[in-house]
């Protein structure tokens, strides 16, 4: 081996271009991860289920896996031999409850004889098929007209006659030709459907009617602010009444919001009733910034458990909150952590396992979900807590680089573990906050066609809105029945007396649309 001498300066240039080589290497591992996951964002599939664990990769563990030691043993049944006929799998039904028009078809008189013996034909049978018939949507005029009483007699004789009129409900905007009905109509198609203001005016000229949208804004604003927000305050009264809530926030763009320039970002915020809800509420609070003091002051005096992401402003309430954190945030990173890796690398990663520790902590949730909360909180101390407990033991162990994606997830799980191990304390308690994300979504997808509103009035408004038509949404009822509802009901009502939005409520419009 031949020995070379070099002086210092080249060993010097030798050892930062060598760390320089290191140091463009993780660069370039870095850049790849982030290049995987953001082709996977860009057209893979959005949906978070797990493929590494029950189906392929778990054959040799496939009892551990899968077992459930609390479950029984199912009882046989011995059943009579039947035959079934084959049918066509298919999700499509038509409901039983709409109107049947049956068009029915028969030979002529004259062809009703019997080609054998010339006898008569009497029907044995139908042999029938349903069709889906789409009638359009019917716009007419209503004309309120009331009589008006006097008497003849004191016509003649007095100089007081005395006059009478007919009761008669008060519109849902005084001076306006808007109903009850196409006031709900603009405001599912702008807030269910997603259909912007403008398109429903060209919609409307199509029908033959000249209805701008300046109008139909009027309308919204108007409605709104006099018939729905006395509404949303019971809502949220009722809300506050519940010890557990859930918790999200998106944002927003408002475009002359005072003091802000029109790319400044606005926040709506969510809040809505956990799974133990006999009547769910959801309920969207606009505000101009994502400070902590906007929970604080709407979940002022209010006392429970609230589930968050791991967003601080959450951690930053009273004490009397207790924050309970969420599972599907840490799985989530432990996912984007495996799918930035090679498809080579990831059996046996580091992310992997982690991924895995959460699926199966979401597993025990599965089978725990039809249980009692007192039932629940016992097999969570006995199957959930030690499993949570060697998830952390491992993430200490793990030796996961704090700059990668994976010792990222690893930072996360300790930073939040005082709330993530919370959903432990109560029966009641879920593993993560999907059920404020699902409710947030709805608005998160309407804002990709309207983009942004005009002033805070509109978004204060939009907030209101949303909240009826998701609170109406999470009871299964049609939120166009469910705003003609209130908008036929409310302008006749004292809106100040708490009994008379009782009769506004979800449960009392189920009850009446029963009756």
């Amino acid at each position: 081996m031949e020995t070379v001498t070099i002086t210092k300066a080249e060993y010097e240039e030798f050892l930062a271009s060598k760390e320089h080589a290191a140091r463009l290497e993780r660069q370039v591992e870095y850049l790849l991860e982030q290049m995987r996951l953001a082709r996977h964002r860009q057209f893979g599939s959005s949906s978070e289920k797990s493929e590494y664990d029950t189906t392929q990769l778990n054959l040799f563990n496939e009892a551990e896996v899968t077992a459930a030691p609390e479950q029984s043993e199912p009882e046989l049944v011995e059943v009579e031999k039947h035959y079934r006929k084959r049918t066509r799998l298919t999700t499509d039904k038509l409901p039983d409850d709409l109107p049947l028009e049956i068009v029915e078809y028969e030979l002529p008189e004259a062809e009703r004889s019997c080609v054998e013996c010339g006898g008569k034909l009497h029907v044995m049978n139908y042999d029938t098929r349903r069709e889906l018939v789409i009638i359009p949507a019917q716009i007419n005029i209503r004309e309120h007209r009331r009589a008006i009483y006097s008497c003849r007699c004191c016509e003649q004789t007095n100089d007081h006659v005395p006059i009478r009129k007919a009761d008669m409900p008060l519109p849902v905007i005084l001076g306006s030709f808007a109903s009850p009905a196409a006031a709900a109509h603009i405001m599912t198609q702008k807030f269910v459907m997603g259909v912007p203001l403008y398109r429903q005016e060209q919609e409307w000229q199509r029908q033959g009617i000249q209805l701008s949208r300046q109008t139909m804004s009027n309308w919204l604003l108007k409605t709104a602010e006099s018939w729905l927000e006395p509404v949303y305050e019971r809502l949220k009264a009722k809300l506050l009444e519940h010890d557990v809530l859930h918790a999200d926030e998106t944002t927003l763009q408002v475009l002359r919001e005072p003091g802000k320039t029109s790319r400044s970002k606005s926040y709506m915020w969510l809040y809505r009733t956990s799974g133990d809800a006999e009547h769910p509420i959801v309920l969207y609070d606009y505000q101009n910034s994502r400070k902590a003091e906007h929970p604080k002051l709407f979940l002022k005096s209010w006392r429970g458990y609230l589930h968050a992401d791991g967003y601080d402003g959450y951690h930053k309430l009273p004490e009397a909150i207790n924050v309970v954190g969420c599972w599907a945030h840490l799985r989530r990173k432990f996912d984007e952590a495996l799918k930035s890796l090679p498809e080579s690398a990831r059996e046996g990663s580091l992310a992997l396992s982690g991924k895995r520790f959460c699926d199966q902590l979401f597993g025990l949730e599965r089978q725990f979900a039809d249980l009692s909360p007192e039932h629940r909180y016992e097999k969570r101390m006995q199957f959930s807590k030690p499993l949570m407990a060697e998830l952390f033991a491992w993430a200490d162990s793990c030796g996961a680089l704090p700059k990668t994606p994976v010792g990222k997830a690893v930072h996360y799980a300790f930073s939040q573990r005082k709330y993530l191990e919370r959903y432990l304390l109560d029966g009641r308690l879920e593993i993560s906050n999907n059920r404020a994300e699902r409710s947030i979504k709805p608005f998160v997808i309407g804002r990709k066609n309207w983009l942004f509103a005009n002033t805070p009035r509109g978004a204060k408004a939009s907030a209101v809105i949303y909240s009826i038509i998701e609170t109406a949404k999470e009871n299964g009822l049609n939120p166009y029945d469910y705003l003609s509802y209130i908008f036929e009901r409310a302008p006749n009502l004292d809106m100040q007396n708490p009994e008379n939005l009782d009769l506004l409520m979800t449960y009392t419009f189920k009850s009446t649309a029963r009756a």
